[in-house]
């Protein structure tokens, strides 16, 4: 005899979110975009360790008085958005990586498979949490570096490593990393 008793609206929504999920991230696997593969591989690749963020940093840093508190405050929250998304996140979701079929329409795209778990994307937390955290300290890198994060988060779904869903977790952790760093930051100086 089946359960016919009516799912609740909570589980339902996340089927669903998970429904559409894959269907993102089988419809970005299909596409083709030759010129775009390289270029994606490429920023995927440098974004791992968080080396695109630790080296504006040390740009940054190097010229002293704000844009060495900006790098700060970014490297601070690249630890914080890091550990979270690897040490916690990862851990409890457990999040299986996509599935790349070995007939992957283009293979050339791909970027090594991490071995840890898919949720959250952690190069995306990392890359977000710089720029949230660099931004409000030097307004005029708020928007290249809000344009490269959203890069490195697209790299990760474009070179076959996470789904949309990871991304956006981990966009929303770097911002709670950003915004925990910001406040930390305000309330020693007030």
């Amino acid at each position: 005899m089946s359960d016919r008793r009516p799912k609740l609206p909570t589980l339902r929504l996340v089927g669903d979110l998970a429904t559409l999920d894959q269907a993102l991230y089988e419809a970005v696997s299909v596409t083709r975009t030759p010129t775009l593969d390289t270029a994606l591989r490429r920023l995927s690749a440098a974004a791992d360790h968080s080396k695109l963020s630790f080296a504006v940093a040390a740009a940054l840093a190097v010229r002293g008085g704000r844009q060495r508190r900006a790098a700060a405050m970014g490297v601070a929250a690249i630890g914080i958005a890091s550990a979270t998304a690897n040490l916690l996140g990862k851990q409890l979701v457990r999040r299986p990586r996509p599935h790349r079929a070995e007939d992957s329409p283009f293979p050339g795209r791909h970027v090594p498979m991490p071995q840890s778990a898919s949720f959250p994307s952690g190069h995306t937390a990392s890359a977000v949490a710089f720029a949230a955290a660099v931004g409000p300290t030097l307004p005029v890198t708020a928007v290249p570096l809000g344009l490269l994060a959203c890069a490195v988060g697209y790299s990760r779904i474009h070179t076959g490593v996470h789904y949309p869903g990871d991304v956006v977790a981990g966009a929303l952790l770097g911002t709670g990393s950003a915004a925990l760093v910001l406040a930390l930051a305000a309330r020693n100086e007030g």
